[in-house]
């Protein structure tokens, strides 16, 4: 026979089992039952997955905020270092980036490559959210992995919004990244033929 406590944790773990289904399942109602019920907010899955990292990649706007009302942490990462307002700048959920920022989200915060949200976003051509996370004070030209910027980023999957943006912020076209390749040289060489005429001469002045 189960003792108190032995019972009480094996409820306790089914609950939170079952606040992770309801957020995978986008039921924001079994969701807010499972949390008044007593699931502990900040469950992880065996990847690390939270409801709010969960909702934030879903673009689950209601949910999240239902989270974040019940307490979760908006800076609990994944076991890759992926935040929820990296979660939602890459699906490019402009509502739930604005509601993580707003309840303390760390725009600076980064993944296991050294990639922050403004580069996930950039990558998606994700412009609004782009201009979110610069108006939060990030550097437009920081550099992570490989000596790669949101620019280049951005330039190597021709996002000619995004790009625009970028250089109208600063970025600055003329750094390079390990290979010796700048934001015009990665267009070129990806076929990105928007992005590399906004990138050459004349036409890279926003």
């Amino acid at each position: 026979m189960l003792g108190a406590a032995t019972y009480a944790s094996a409820a306790g773990d089914a609950l939170n089992q079952q606040l992770l289904a309801a957020a995978r399942s986008s039921d924001e109602a079994a969701v807010r039952a499972a949390l008044d019920e007593g699931a502990a907010v900040d469950s992880r899955n065996r990847i690390g997955d939270t409801a709010l990292i969960t909702a934030s990649k879903k673009g689950l706007a209601g949910m999240a905020r239902t989270l974040v009302e019940h307490g979760a942490n908006v800076r609990q990462a994944d076991v890759q270092g992926v935040t929820p307002l990296m979660a939602a700048s890459y699906g490019g959920y402009e509502e739930i980036v604005r509601l993580l920022l707003a309840h303390g989200a760390d725009p600076a915060a980064t993944d296991r490559v050294g990639k922050t949200a403004m580069e996930y976003a950039a990558g998606q051509g994700h412009t609004a959210v782009v201009k979110l996370l610069l108006d939060t004070g990030m550097d437009v030209n920081r550099l992570y992995k490989n000596d790669l910027t949101a620019l280049m980023w951005a330039a190597g999957y021709d996002r000619a919004d995004t790009v625009k943006l970028l250089l109208a912020r600063g970025a600055d076209r003329t750094l390079r990244d390990n290979r010796g390749l700048t934001a015009g040289d990665i267009a070129k060489q990806t076929g990105s033929s928007q992005a590399a005429a906004l990138l050459s001469g004349a036409a890279a002045t926003p």
